[in-house]
């Protein structure tokens, strides 16, 4: 699956589950659309627009959309890998 859709399927996913319309989203319904269907991709500062909207982590539509987009890797595993990576990036900050 590709990027753009991966992020757009995880976002649908949330919001299905939510119980959410399109329209609740944070932004018009067009571009939650667009969005949904691969056809737009949004900004960081969007998904954290939409991620609120859909009272969720920024960082759960990401996970959500890159496990969409590889299917071999676990969530697990991909939480394991994100958490050491954040540690190390958090410890580096703290040498300087």
């Amino acid at each position: 699956m590709e990027h753009k859709r991966a992020v757009g399927e995880a976002i649908l996913r949330v919001r299905l589950q939510k119980g959410l319309a399109q329209e609740g989203v944070g932004a018009s319904q067009t571009y939650i659309s667009d969005v949904e269907r691969g056809l737009k991709s949004p900004s960081l500062e969007k998904i954290s627009k939409i991620s609120a909207a859909l009272d969720v982590h920024p960082t759960s539509i990401v996970v959500l959309s890159y496990l969409l987009e590889n299917p071999r890797t676990s969530l697990d595993e991909l939480l394991k890998k994100v958490r050491c990576e954040v540690e190390a990036a958090l410890g580096a900050n703290q040498l300087l």
